[in-house]
């Protein structure tokens, strides 16, 4: 079973000034579509299947840190957590229902495709 976390778990987590890293897998043409901002760290599955663990920043690089991965309905980021998670790191989560769930749950003005 992979370890998930809501999309109203998640707006807590960032509105409340937690210290995570906020992986989004999905490719750069999605996120013309749908984007939560800055704060987000992009590394495409597409550049994590090709690059494996060099594609992850440095920050990420560290077992100990939380990552919460999305893309967009949850599947791709099923796939990179539980691969993260067969790597060595614990404290890593699924975002159930990725950024359309958050779109539709969360803050409509983040976007729908």
């Amino acid at each position: 079973m992979i370890p998930e976390i809501t999309v109203t778990e998640l707006a807590a987590k960032r509105a409340g000034g937690e210290s995570f890293i906020l992986l989004d897998v999905r490719e750069p043409v999605e996120l013309a579509y749908a984007n939560l901002g800055p704060d987000v760290w992009h590394v495409p599955l597409s550049q994590l299947a090709y690059l494996q663990l060099a594609a992850l920043p440095m920050a990420a690089q560290d077992q100990t840190v939380e990552i919460v991965v999305m893309c967009h309905h949850g599947t791709r980021s099923a796939q990179v957590t539980a691969w993260l998670r067969q790597q060595g790191w614990q404290n890593v989560w699924n975002l159930r229902g990725g950024i359309d769930a958050y779109a539709r749950e969360v803050d409509a003005a983040v976007g729908f495709y």
